[in-house]
């Protein structure tokens, strides 16, 4: 069986990859590189999931960036087809069967969970059956992310679709969203959410906690995880020496603790550290003007210190072309910017927008790593 054409293709490891897939000329020296596979979950059923899903990879270039598996409900992503005017185009697998680690050919893969078909009649809104189907969904893609190199159902990078974190807990789920899951079962000893989009880039020392509980949650590392590993996923994404802003916790930033005492006694202090190792972060500054700045090129990326001090600013200036990415995690994950939205489903009334550019990210950045390996040296030749 030629595992060029499997439905995910053997990665082994980097030589094999050049032996297998034809990178390596007689001297050694990679030409080509394999295209990344890129596992979608659907999302939770009763959402826009589907639609923008089907939107976004309707788009012949940016199916070109990657193989595509998805993990899903074929007949709600048909239906979506059937809604956007557009014949599918994927190749249909059940999602436990044989044949997907047998070779097919096309360039996007359904796994199909059609054993749960009966609960999309359900009413569009959370639901514990909805968590329940799209969890399993994230921890099946999960699965096959961190199997070892070689593996037939490999993955290069997980794309996320919309969940509802009330569905989650209906289903008895302890993990606030996405965000926890992965790092519980990657094990990641840090993990911080990241927001890319075309005018700002934003990290967050703190993420799905009540805003009443923020006090006593922040601490110095809180604070320097999302500086240092945001400095790191800027430079993946081409920035070399990233300009870093870091804001504060209070009104004016404390206005030299007559505000509150958290910038000097925690935000300071991680400053300091990060610069220390060779990053450069500046701040704490006034959360209300320092995303001016940022937006307008000053800054390559500004720590935000809670979920909304950071999302507003983004979503205001790239509503539709925002990404979240997970760092820390020793798999690629990236997801849009917005939840299941409910009211609008089948109305085809969704935008791709989102979900285009988390997949078009999540490609680039699995596409930079599998390049990276090409150009690692072969065993006996450093």
């Amino acid at each position: 069986m030629d595992r060029r054409f499997s439905i995910f293709p053997t990665h082994r490891n980097c030589v094999a990859d050049r032996l297998l897939f034809g990178m390596e000329t007689p001297s050694g020296t990679p030409k080509t590189s394999r295209k990344p596979v890129i596992g979608i979950t659907l999302g939770d059923p009763m959402g826009i999931g589907p639609e923008v899903i089907v939107k976004a990879l309707s788009d012949p270039d940016t199916r070109r960036m990657g193989r595509f598996v998805i993990y899903g409900l074929n007949e709600l992503l048909t239906y979506a087809a059937d809604m956007h005017e557009c014949n599918p185009f994927w190749f249909r697998v059940q999602h436990d069967s044989k044949r997907t680690s047998r070779a097919i050919s096309e360039n996007v893969v359904v796994l199909d969970y059609d054993e749960y078909d009966g609960f999309i009649q359900l009413p569009r809104n959370s639901s514990r059956q909805g968590g329940q189907i799209s969890k399993l969904f994230v921890e099946d893609a999960i699965t096959d992310a961190l199997r070892e190199e070689g593996h037939p159902r490999k993955l290069d990078a997980i794309v996320t679709g919309p969940i509802s974190k009330h569905s989650w807990t209906l289903a008895g789920f302890k993990w606030a969203g996405h965000t926890d899951l992965l790092a519980y079962r990657t094990k990641a000893k840090r993990s911080v959410m990241m927001f890319v989009s075309p005018r700002l880039k934003v990290t967050l020392a703190t993420s799905h906690i009540p805003l009443m509980d923020i006090r006593n949650k922040l601490t110095i590392g809180c604070v320097f995880d999302p500086i240092d590993l945001g400095h790191e996923a800027c430079r993946q994404l081409g920035i070399e020496n990233p300009r870093i802003a870091v804001t504060g916790l209070n009104p004016h930033a404390g206005e030299h603790g007559q505000f509150g005492d958290e910038e000097a006694r925690l935000i300071e202090p991680a400053i300091k550290v990060a610069r220390d190792h060779g990053i450069d972060a500046s701040g704490p500054f006034p959360a209300d003007t320092i995303f001016i700045k940022a937006a307008a090129g000053e800054y390559d990326l500004v720590v935000a210190m809670y979920h909304d001090q950071g999302l507003i600013p983004v979503k205001l200036l790239g509503w539709d072309k925002a990404v979240n990415m997970t760092l820390g995690l020793p798999i690629i994950r990236t997801s849009p910017d917005h939840g299941t939205a409910f009211n609008i489903v089948g109305k085809n009334k969704a935008s791709e927008g989102s979900m285009k550019a988390a997949i078009e990210l999540a490609a680039k950045l699995a596409s930079a790593k599998i390049a990276k390996c090409d150009l690692a040296p072969a065993p006996g030749k450093q």
